[in-house]
């Protein structure tokens, strides 16, 4: 029976909408995370008869058909871009993007990789790199007899010496951004990867060219919101239920008809 499998297809479509659902609240606290959505499509339809299809030999035409559904599939597990609120640190290295766009850092192999997690820390080179030691691109070394430094919201860095009264400029952040940054590919550790479907970056000043501004001793929380995902939950859950009914309905619908003499 088709229906043993449509409704197994909408219990693991239901599943994985979980699955999405619990990434997102255990992410609630993560700086810069943007919540997910499972998105789901319809599978091929079983023609049974054609709508438009000549039913008799006057030449009428069927006004509709017979379509049999056989069910759903994952269609895309998409990111939903939204600022999340700005919390004051007052961290020397913190730093928020208040709009769009993306820090970029050089990982082992060389290659780029792109984040909204500003939560920067101090190599023991005096390098600024990420947490997990990602240094931040373009290279900006920190000096060891720096009291302090400030960040203004264009990106330029400037340092603080004890024997001098006005900052010194060190360096300057950019931030990049990208014509479809829902295709970007995230490889954990609040990192993205550019592919295909994002297109290039665009490397540019915050501030300008529609990239957002840097927000210094700040860092952006997570965009999750925890009474939505709850909510999305419970439904997940009903359709996962619904759908196990229906295989059970199917089970003895096949019962009875063997059971006929």
């Amino acid at each position: 029976m088709r229906i043993l499998k449509i409704a197994a297809t909408g219990m693991a479509a239901q599943q994985m909408r979980v699955e999405t659902i619990s990434n997102n609240l255990a992410n609630m606290s993560t700086t810069g995370y943007n919540a997910r959505r499972a998105e789901f499509a319809d599978l091929h339809y079983q023609q049974v008869s054609r709508a438009g299809t000549i039913s008799a030999a006057d030449g009428s035409v069927l006004p509709t058909g017979v379509q049999l559904g056989l069910g759903v599939r994952p269609s895309a597990i998409s990111i939903h871009l939204s600022q999340g609120s700005l919390r004051q640190t007052g961290g020397d290295l913190d730093m928020a993007i208040d709009g769009a766009g993306f820090l970029e850092v050089t990982l082992p192999s060389g290659q780029a990789a792109y984040t909204r997690d500003g939560g920067l820390k101090r190599s023991a080179d005096g390098l600024i790199v990420t947490s997990d030691g990602f240094p931040v691109a373009p290279e900006i070394t920190i000096p060891d007899d720096a009291r302090s430094l400030s960040i203004t919201p264009e990106g330029e860095v400037f340092v603080f010496f004890d024997d001098a009264a006005e900052a010194q400029p060190l360096g300057q952040l950019n931030l990049a951004g990208f014509t479809n940054s829902k295709g970007l590919e995230a490889i954990g550790s609040n990192l993205f990867r550019e592919t295909e479907a994002s297109g290039p970056p665009n490397a540019g000043t915050a501030g300008e060219d529609g990239l957002g501004t840097l927000r210094h001793g700040y860092l952006e929380d997570s965009s999750v919101d925890p009474v939505r995902e709850i909510t999305e939950l419970i439904e997940a859950q009903r359709g996962y239920e619904l759908n196990a009914k229906v295989i059970t309905a199917a089970d003895q619908m096949l019962a009875a008809t063997t059971q006929v003499r």
